[in-house]
Order: structure tokens, then C-alpha cells, then sequence
């Protein structure tokens, strides 16, 4: 029974995320259709290709369009888009880094990321203070004296 309604709430997550996606890819469409399209169009390119992109010619183009002539809303699709295209930036550059690190110590390490959840242990223990540093010279006076 259990099982049952953990699957059943799995399959609702899933089904909301990829409405959450298709209403998100509707906004995109819509803005870039828009009267700003063309110029949002090149910004969403640079966030696509962030990779190749300097910082200075982002920052540069960012700055050349007139942003208080576009509404609210699609300023909001804009933020939205930027925030996906640096965390998918920063968790390709974060991998990449750790891959070539555990090569050069000979370590193996799996193909993607979610592969190295296995290698995380479920139980943890709080460290003890011994193992954080911490002695009887880090302690208060009053707690010394009792």
C-alpha cells in the first residue's frame, strides 16, 4: 500500500514538472513571438551558449536593450531563463572540474551525476569535537570553571 501511493505521488511529481516545463516553453515562445523577439531572441542564444559567451559581451548586450519598455512579465521569462541556463552552466563546468580532478588521482568516477548518489552513505554521524577542532582553548571561561 505504501509502495502504491509513493508511485502514485512520483507519477503527480512528474506530471507537474513537465506541465511546469511545457507552460514555461509557452512563455518563451510567447515572448520571443513578441514585440521584443528579436532582440530577447540573441539574448536567449547567449544563455543557450554561455560557454562561448565572454561575460563582457553578455553584460554588453544585457545593457543595450531598453528594458523599460518591456513588461513585467516577460522581464520575469527572461530571469527564468537566465537562472536555467547558469545552473545547467555551473553543473557542466562543476562535473567536467570533477571528473578531470579524480582522473588525475587515478580515481574512477560514474558517467554522470546522478550515478554518485550510490557512493554517498544514507547514515550519517555529527562529527564529534575532536574531529572539528575544537578543544579546551576554543571554550568559554565559565564553561571551563563548571
Amino acid at each position: 500500500m505504501a509502495r502504491c501511493k509513493n508511485d502514485k505521488k512520483l507519477a503527480d511529481d512528474a506530471r507537474l514538472l513537465r506541465w511546469w516545463k511545457a507552460w514555461h516553453r509557452e512563455q518563451r515562445e510567447a515572448v520571443l513571438a513578441g514585440p521584443h523577439g528579436v532582440a530577447l531572441s540573441e539574448l536567449f542564444r547567449m544563455f543557450e551558449n554561455l560557454r562561448h559567451a565572454q561575460p563582457s559581451q553578455l553584460s554588453g548586450f544585457a545593457r543595450s536593450i531598453n528594458w523599460s519598455t518591456i513588461d513585467y512579465d516577460t522581464k520575469l521569462v527572461v530571469v527564468h531563463e537566465l537562472n536555467t541556463a547558469i545552473a545547467a552552466f555551473r553543473k557542466r563546468t562543476a562535473w567536467r572540474r570533477l571528473t578531470t580532478l579524480a582522473r588525475r588521482n587515478g580515481d574512477t568516477i560514474p558517467d554522470r551525476p546522478r550515478d554518485l548518489t550510490h557512493c554517498f552513505p544514507l547514515t550519517m554521524r555529527a562529527p564529534t569535537e575532536a574531529e572539528l577542532g575544537l578543544s579546551n582553548s576554543h571554550r568559554s571561561i565559565q564553561e571551563i570553571q563548571s
